[in-house]
C-alpha cells in the first residue's frame, strides 16, 4: 500500500525522504521488521522505539514514524507526528481498510463488569442471528478462532488486524472491552463506536505504571463516549455526572433508580444446592421478568447493560431471556457441579476489593458456611497478600490458603504473608501449599449448605513457576479428583 494512502487521515511533517512509496508491512516490534516495511517509533513505559531507528533502517525499513528526531540514511522517509500511538491506530486502520466501518463495534469501559457484560451481550445477539467477534481480558474470539488474550485492550495493530479478520469471517458485529489503559494510549483511536457502555468507576490501576490519579482514570474511561454514537450508562454509579462530561453521543441509562431506561426492581436472590441466581422485574423501555443463573446485584447491572444494547439492535424479548440464561463467562463465577449437597464455584477475584465484593455477595444467599480457598501471585505487592487475607478472614467463615502463580518467591513465604493478615480476624483458616491438593480438601470437606469459592485463577489454565507457565485448570483438576476419588470407591 501506498504511505500517502496510510497517511490520509493524519497531520504529520516529511522530514526526510518521500511520501510515494510503497510499504510492505507495518510493526510497531523492531524483531519484525521486513524489508519495505513501516516501523513505529513508540515511547513505552519500558523502552523507546525511537533507539531502534538505526537497527530497523539497517534491516531495510522503508518508513520510521516519529515523535523525535532520529538519524538514518536518507533512503529512509521519516514521517514525524505529535504523538506515534496515535498515528498508529489511524494508519493500523488504513492498512488493513478500515475494517470498523464494516462492523457495528460495541464497546464496553468501566471498572467491573466489563468481561460478563461482553459475553452477556454476545451471547443474546448470536442466539438473535447476529455473527459477533469479541475481544476482551479473557480472549480474542473470531468465527470459531479463539486466541488467548494477553492485555484487556489489544495494541491498536492487532485491534485492526482482529477487525479484519471479523471481516472476513462474516461478522456484522464486535463487542470488546475498552480499558482506560487502552484509551489513554490510543489503542482504539479513530474507531467510531456504534455502542459504547459505562458499567462503574471505583478506584483502581492507579500507580507509576498506569494512571496517575483517580481523576485521570476517570478523564480516560470518558474518552469512550466522545467516539460512540450511542451511549449506555449505569445511572446508579456516583461518578456518572463526571462521566458524562464532554459526551457526544446519545444517551440511555440502566440501573435500580426508577428513572433509568432499562430499571430493574423487586430483586430477590434464588438459590438451591449446586446453585445461585437471581431475579428481578425490568421495566422502562421494555418489560418482562428476568432470571439469572448468576449470582449478585452485579450481575443484574451486568444484565441490564446487555439488554439495553440488545433492544438497540431489535432483539426479541424471548431471544434476550433465551440467551441470558445460557451466557456463561469462564472463571467468572463459575458454577461447577461436584455435589448435591453444596455449591462450588470459580472465580477471578484476584485482589482484596474484587474478594471482597465477590465473598460479600455470596454471603448474601445465608450459606451454612462461606469457604474461600485462594492464593496470591508472587514477586507482586506483599500489601496486597495481606489485604487478602484480612478479607478473607472478615468475610469467610473458613479459608483454605494455597499456592495461585509462586513465580520466583517461594510458595511458603507467600502463604506465610497471607497468614499475617488472616491473624488480624477471627477467621478459621488451613493452609496447604499444592493447589490441587487444597482443592480436594475443599471438597471432602464440603458440608450440606456451603457455598465453596476457588477465588484467583478463574479462566487462567496454567501456574507460572520459575519463569515456566505449567498447565494447570481448576476444572480439569476439580475432574481428576472426582475421577480418583470414583476410582477409590470401588
Amino acid at each position: 500500500m501506498r504511505l500517502t494512502e496510510l497517511l490520509s487521515k493524519l497531520s504529520y511533517t516529511c522530514l526526510q525522504g518521500s511520501v510515494d512509496v510503497e510499504v510492505t508491512g507495518i510493526y510497531n516490534d523492531s524483531r519484525r521488521v521486513k524489508e519495505g516495511s513501516l516501523f513505529f517509533c513508540i515511547v513505552g513505559a519500558v523502552s523507546d522505539g525511537h533507539t531502534y531507528a538505526a537497527e530497523v533502517a539497517a534491516k531495510g525499513a522503508a518508513v520510521l514514524v516519529v515523535q523525535n528526531k532520529v538519524e538514518v540514511p536518507d533512503s529512509v522517509t521519516v514521517i514525524q507526528v505529535e504523538d506515534t500511538r496515535y498515528a498508529m491506530a489511524l494508519i493500523s486502520a488504513a492498512w488493513y481498510g478500515n475494517p470498523a466501518e464494516k462492523l457495528k463495534v460495541i464497546g464496553i469501559t468501566g471498572t467491573k463488569g466489563k468481561t460478563t457484560t461482553t459475553y452477556m451481550i454476545r451471547s443474546i445477539l448470536e442466539a438473535a442471528g447476529h455473527k459477533v467477534g469479541l475481544i476482551g481480558t479473557i480472549e480474542a474470539i473470531i468465527g470459531d478462532e479463539v486466541i488467548p488474550a494477553s492485555n484487556t485492550t489489544p495494541e491498536s495493530v492487532k485491534v485492526q488486524e482482529y477487525f479484519a479478520r471479523m471481516v472476513e469471517a462474516g461478522c456484522d458485529s464486535v463487542v470488546m472491552e475498552v480499558s482506560s489503559q487502552g484509551l489513554m494510549l490510543h489503542r482504539t483511536a479513530g474507531i467510531e463506536f456504534e455502542i459504547g457502555i459505562f458499567t462503574n468507576l471505583e478506584p483502581d490501576h492507579i500507580g507509576p505504571a498506569e494512571h496517575g490519579s483517580f481523576e485521570e482514570y476517570l478523564q480516560c474511561k470518558a474518552m469512550l463516549f466522545r467516539q460512540c454514537k450511542l451511549g449506555i450508562f449505569n445511572a446508579d454509579d456516583p461518578h456518572l455526572a463526571q462521566i458524562l462530561e464532554g459526551h457526544t453521543c446519545e444517551v440511555v441509562t440502566y440501573g435500580l433508580v426508577e428513572e433509568s431506561d432499562y430499571h430493574a426492581s423487586g430483586l430477590h436472590l434464588v438459590s438451591d444446592p449446586g446453585y445461585l441466581g437471581i431475579a428481578y422485574d425490568l421495566t422502562g423501555k421494555i418489560q418482562f421478568p428476568v432470571q439469572l443463573d448468576l449470582p449478585g446485584k452485579f450481575s443484574v447491572y451486568n444484565s441490564l447493560a446487555a439488554i439495553a444494547v440488545c433492544d438497540h439492535f431489535g432483539v426479541s424479548n424471548e431471544n434476550i431471556l433465551t440467551a441470558l440464561k445460557s451466557a456463561k463467562v469462564k472463571g467468572r463465577i463459575e458454577m461447577i457441579k461436584v455435589s448435591d449437597d453444596f455449591t462450588l464455584m470459580i472465580d477471578y477475584a484476584h485482589n482484596a476489593m474484587s474478594l471482597k465484593s465477590l465473598l460479600s455477595t455470596l454471603k448474601e444467599y445465608q450459606p451454612k458456611r462461606l469457604v474461600c480457598l485462594f492464593g496470591c501471585g508472587g514477586n507482586r505487592s506483599r500489601s496486597r497478600r495481606f489485604e487478602m487475607g484480612e478479607v478473607s478472614g472478615q468475610l469467610a467463615d473458613f479459608t483454605i490458603i494455597t499456592s495461585d502463580n509462586p513465580r520466583f518467591e517461594e510458595p511458603e513465604a507467600i502463604l506465610a504473608d497471607i497468614e499475617v493478615g488472616i491473624r488480624k480476624t477471627d477467621g478459621e483458616y488451613i493452609k496447604i501449599v499444592d493447589r490441587k491438593e487444597a482443592i480436594r480438601y475443599a471438597i471432602h470437606h464440603g458440608q450440606p449448605g456451603d457455598v465453596i469459592v476457588l477465588a484467583g485463577k478463574g479462566h487462567e489454565d496454567y501456574q507460572e513457576i520459575r519463569g515456566v507457565k505449567h498447565p494447570m485448570d481448576e476444572r480439569v483438576l476439580i475432574a481428576e479428583i472426582l475421577e480418583e476419588d470414583a476410582a477409590a470407591a470401588q
